[in-house]
Parts: structure tokens; sequence; C-alpha cells
């Protein structure tokens, strides 16, 4: 049977998700499992990066990663499956049960998605640590597969995380792979935000894709984060833009975008190397 969103476009959920200090992951979970289950009606959903255990909150990492089989993918899975949706469920701080990392650190940060019927679908481990000495690459592992998804339109998107928007080489890696969209969660702070805002649109532009990205709202760990979340056109159109607080930004994307884009305006096809 057709997917009814081939010739409709997608209708896609970015949950923006605000939160501090005071919850506790298994509060904050529950939280969020029913704010993906009242989303049922759309293609699509994503959530933030690190979202369950804080994406600055550095010191409690190690203590609060899971496995991808973990109560946070679980509770996610069955989520997705009652609301029959496509799930990007941000990122978790990920600690293999059976696997250490080259450096010994153990950790990724782990982007994950499940399908409409609850199964794993595909996990992205962030290439590009953000904290310079400190941060991510003294605490984690960095990821080197690029991954591609299907979504229900039958397009395919490519899996990014918050830092990892600041090199576009890894954008052009991605359309060389066959991507069409970009599907970003992020925690970026307020203190950046323009930059957010201006990146989206850059890879947007210079490769002709969709951009779907969810970032962070609220302040944990002393930081303020900066909301924004955006979907964004081919064209750099901003289709759809969030405020700072909490909030669902529900949007319907038309079929059509990027194929439009690239046969009106074949820039890539220009490319020297």
């Amino acid at each position: 049977m057709t997917s009814p969103t081939t010739s409709a476009g997608l209708r896609v959920a970015l949950i923006q998700l605000a939160y501090d200090d005071s919850e506790t992951v298994p509060e904050r979970t529950a939280r969020v499992v029913e704010l993906v289950r009242a989303q049922r009606g759309h293609d699509l959903v994503v959530l933030p990066e690190l979202w369950p255990m804080g994406g600055f909150d550095y010191r409690a990492w190690p203590d609060k990663a899971e496995a991808t089989d973990g109560p946070v993918v679980k509770a996610l899975a069955e989520a997705a499956q009652d609301a029959g949706v496509l799930l990007h469920g941000g990122s978790i701080v990920e600690r293999p049960a059976d696997e250490l990392g080259p450096e010994g650190k153990g950790l990724w940060n782990t982007s994950v998605v499940l399908s409409a019927d609850g199964a794993l679908a595909s996990t992205y481990r962030k290439i590009h640590r953000f904290g310079f000495a400190g941060g991510e690459p003294q605490l984690m592992e960095a990821g080197d597969d690029l991954v591609l998804i299907e979504l229900p339109d039958g397009s395919h998107a490519a899996l990014s995380t918050c830092y990892d928007l600041r090199f576009p080489e890894l954008y052009r890696a991605q359309i060389d792979q066959g991507a069409t969209a970009f599907l970003i969660p992020a925690a970026w702070p307020m203190a950046r935000i323009e930059h957010w805002r201006l990146l989206l649109r850059a890879r947007a532009i210079e490769d002709q894709a969709l951009v779907i990205a969810c970032n962070t709202a609220g302040t944990h760990a002393g930081t303020e984060m900066g909301g924004r979340s955006a979907v964004i056109a081919p064209s750099g159109e901003v289709l759809a833009e969030a405020g700072t607080g909490e909030e669902v930004l529900s949007v319907q994307i038309p079929a059509g975008l990027v194929e439009s884009a690239r046969d009106s305006f074949p820039v890539l096809s220009d490319r020297r190397l």
C-alpha cells in the first residue's frame, strides 16, 4: 500500500523540550513519552539531543548512561508504537554492555530512531564532540559512521547531532550518499543561538536539502538553552520556527521540495573537487 505521505509530503512534530535540574531521568522520560503519544497523526516526531541525561550535565553522564536497549529507549519504542510514528528519539549517553571504546571511555552520544512498530530502526554516534579539552571529548568516544534512514515518504534523511552542524563537509558526504534531508537534534545554548539559526539555513541552501532540527529549551547545569527548533526548505526559506520555551512545532512539509530545488537550480552538479 502506498504511504499517504508520498503525495502529500510529511507531517513532522518537533518536541522542543524544556527541563531543569529538578527532574529525575524516569520522571522526564515519563513526561516525554506522553508528549510523543500525543503526536499521533504525524509521520515523523523528533526529540532533542541528550534530553534524558542533560545536554550540559557532564558530571552526571557516567552514572546516567544506558544501553540502546535500556529503560529510556524501551519507553520511547512503546510510545512510537502507540503513536504510530517514526520517532527520532534525540540522543542518549550510551554505554554498551559489551563494548568499550578505543580510548577506554566506553560512552557515546548516540541518537536512536524507532520505527512505528517500536523496533530500533537505526542509531548514530555523534562524530564531532563538543567541549574542546573538556565535556564530550574528555568523556566520550567519537563516532565514525555516516547514517541515513528512510523517511515515511520514501526519501532518505541523514543523521547528525548538534555540534556536527558546524562541519559542512559532513553534510556534503551525506548528500553524496543520497540524503535529501538532515535530521538534527541539539542542545544548543542561548549564547550562540544566532549561529544555530544561520547554520541551519546554510546547510539547507548549500546542499539543497531539507533541514529538520530540534533544539532544547529551559536551563540546566547552569546553561540556558536556545530553543528555535526549525524546519528549513532547500531554498533556505524557514518553513516554521519555534520560540525559546517548551513547544511542539507541528509542520506539514510539502512533497517535492528538494527535487524541485535541485532541478530548477542545479548548483550541485557544478561542484569541482
